[in-house]
């Protein structure tokens, strides 16, 4: 077994491992080894419909069914602890997770913290006193456009069972606010390459209380929270109010606090000083000694 860590990476909300691709060349470049996660239903598992290629069939992209549906946290949480037992075959293992995956590294951390060396959230939910829906009527989330993915909302999510997004609108009151939310210190190039890698589908089920963080089995493993510094999408009021949280669930085991400059998506788009940081955590971890 090898005292190298392998990073693992949780993609967030309508995303997929192909969102890594340019932080696992920084981080191989670095001389560490990672694996990208497509939790159910995303990657090449994910449903693109004849109707949201161009031109598009709007009627159509509005009803055409979706793998994603039925897809339950837990379902993303059991996916991924079993790329964490692979992984944690070849020695330790740094569980990376951003936005909405983050909502998924908890509750694997919670089932079994035992596979988990280093849980890491980069701008990502980590819910301890609120389930993830119930932060966006707190004050820290008044400034988010929460409905701006509704600018190009395709279908019913009660009747499609899921949530589709149009993101290959040409819609410019869409693409504007797509861009504020996600990656505002971008180029028009970068937002648009990144936006295209986004599929339309996600499912609806974030969780409840019994997904919440727990002291007992997540709160023994070391964590680390990197903030986001230009972040609109999860405003630095409520990362570092999940990190106060976190703290105060498990004030014996804090979490070691990091910041990089830039948007929600940034870090992924200009990924060096990203994959540097996570390196220095690698230095940072060991063979787990807790049982």
């Amino acid at each position: 077994m090898s005292s190298q860590p392998t990073f693992v990476l949780v993609h967030g909300a309508f995303a997929n491992s192909f969102s890594f691709a340019p932080l696992q060349a920084e981080l191989g470049l670095l001389g560490h080894r990672s694996v990208a996660v497509d939790l159910p239903g995303h990657g090449f598992g994910a449903t693109f419909t004849r109707a949201y290629q161009a031109p598009q069939d709007p009627e159509g992209l509005a009803t055409a069914p979706g793998a994603i549906k039925g897809v339950t946290l837990a379902d993303n949480a059991a996916h991924l602890i079993g790329v964490l037992e692979r992984a944690k075959r070849n020695g330790p293992v740094i569980l990376v997770s951003h936005s909405r995956g983050g909502a998924t590294a908890t509750a694997a951390a919670n089932a079994r913290p035992d596979l988990i060396d280093r849980i890491v959230y980069v701008s990502a939910w980590c819910p301890v006193a609120l389930d993830v829906g119930d932060y966006y009527a707190e004050p820290e989330m008044a400034e988010v456009d929460a409905a701006s993915l509704a600018l190009a909302a395709a279908g019913n999510p009660a009747e499609l069972g899921l949530l589709r997004v149009n993101f290959r609108t040409a819609d410019p009151a869409a693409l504007t606010a797509f861009r504020a939310a996600f990656l505002a210190d971008g180029t028009d190039e970068e937002f648009l390459a990144f936006l295209n890698t986004f599929q339309p589908d996600e499912n609806l089920d974030v969780g409840t209380s019994a997904d919440r963080a727990q002291a007992a089995t997540w709160g023994t493993i070391p964590k680390t929270y990197v903030r986001l510094a230009d972040d609109a999408s999860m405003p630095l009021a409520l990362q570092d109010r999940l990190i106060r949280e976190g703290d105060e669930l498990t004030p014996d085991n804090p979490y070691d606090v990091r910041t990089l400059p830039g948007s929600h998506l940034k870090w992924l788009v200009d990924p060096a000083p990203a994959a540097r940081l996570l390196g220095e955590l690698a230095d940072l971890t060991v063979p787990s000694a807790r049982p």
